[in-house]
């Protein structure tokens, strides 16, 4: 997870550094913006709107670590919808509150925050309905498991009908680990539903909440300077020949030298989903029989990137090897999906 942080103090640079050493597994920077002493947290020069607006392109997460008006003010700009925004989560300067802000299901503020509260030993404020009330919530169940969320008015329907106590019904293709919450209710059918399917069209209640598993997995190699528009196309062309809708894919993935490919980044930014990059040790390490190919091993030091590139976050199975067109390759995995309550 790429997460910025940013202080506007010098006691909130004290805890920018806290929170970097307690999230070591996290690709955490922090930032300063202030003319008082940053203990050597970098210092950013241009403005703060400018830098909130290249972090809202660029991150998972931001954390401000001052007042919540400065938040509040420097990511009105940017927020476009709850799909895309990052999670922002604001602090003061002591970590005494650490407070979710924006996208906090699907952007995942609400978890962090607590995460952030945990290690921190702050006090999480997380102001959703549902949280508040220990209630299901269909978008973070969504989140959590890497299920596409098809149409939020929906979801957010499920809320309202699970704070009420109306009936909400649940089918899933895909086993479900964990207790059903409260709310929900085993079915097949029915007024009101929550389905899981691969079948981006299946509708087995009268309105129906659907969620497709995000389980394939793109793995793609190209040409230098390759088009992206030519890209698009030739994905799409592979897609529909399977029979693959883009609901389902998960993420787009090559070798780590093509990790400035525009026709690689503009790709997984077209799905909605993160573009994974591997060296050419983390590729080659994976077992399994692979298209082979030594001009591509002269090249990258890799004898296979699409497919083994597909393989490598996730494992799973190879259901197209690799296909390629006018210097583009593409292979296609299908990972094993493992769903749990919360």
């Amino acid at each position: 997870m790429r997460i910025n942080a940013i202080a506007f103090s010098t006691n909130g640079c004290r805890t920018a550094i806290r929170l970097k050493e307690a999230f070591p597994e996290e690709d955490l920077r922090i930032f300063a913006k202030t003319q008082c002493d940053t203990l050597g947290v970098e210092r950013i020069e241009e403005k703060a709107s400018v830098w909130t607006g290249k972090s809202f392109e660029e991150c998972d997460a931001i954390v401000f670590i001052g007042a919540i008006g400065i938040a509040v003010r420097y990511i009105a700009p940017y927020i476009k919808a709850k799909t895309i925004d990052p999670a922002v989560i604001g602090m003061d300067e002591h970590g005494r509150w650490t407070v979710a802000l924006l996208a906090g299901h699907i952007g995942g503020a609400n978890a962090l925050t607590a995460r952030i509260a945990e290690r921190l030993g702050s006090e999480a404020i997380i102001t959703t309905a549902t949280d508040l009330n220990g209630k299901f919530s269909v978008d973070t169940f969504a989140t959590v498991n890497n299920l596409r969320i098809m149409g939020l008015r929906t979801a957010q329907d499920v809320s309202v009908r699970v704070l009420d106590n109306a009936f909400v019904g649940f089918t899933s293709e895909i086993p479900v680990q964990g207790e059903l919450p409260s709310g929900l209710t085993l079915a097949d059918s029915g007024e009101f539903g929550v389905s899981i399917s691969t079948d981006i069209e299946k509708r087995p209640f009268d309105t129906t909440m659907r969620l497709v598993p995000m389980d394939i997995i793109l793995g793609i190699g190209c040409k230098r300077d390759t088009d992206p528009e030519k890209m698009k196309e030739f994905v799409s062309e592979i897609l529909a020949e399977d029979g693959i809708p883009a609901q389902r894919i998960g993420a787009v993935c090559s070798v780590d030298l093509k990790k400035d490919e525009a026709a690689i980044l503009e790709l997984a930014k077209n799905y909605r989903v993160p573009a994974k990059f591997y060296t050419s040790d983390e590729l080659m390490e994976l077992e399994g029989e692979f298209t082979k190919s030594e001009f591509v091993k002269s090249i990258t030091s890799v004898d296979c990137v699409c497919e083994r590139s597909s393989v490598r976050p996730y494992g799973g199975e190879v259901i197209r090897k690799k296909t390629a067109k006018d210097g583009m390759t593409i292979a296609i995995c299908r990972r094993p999906m493992e769903l749990r309550f919360l």
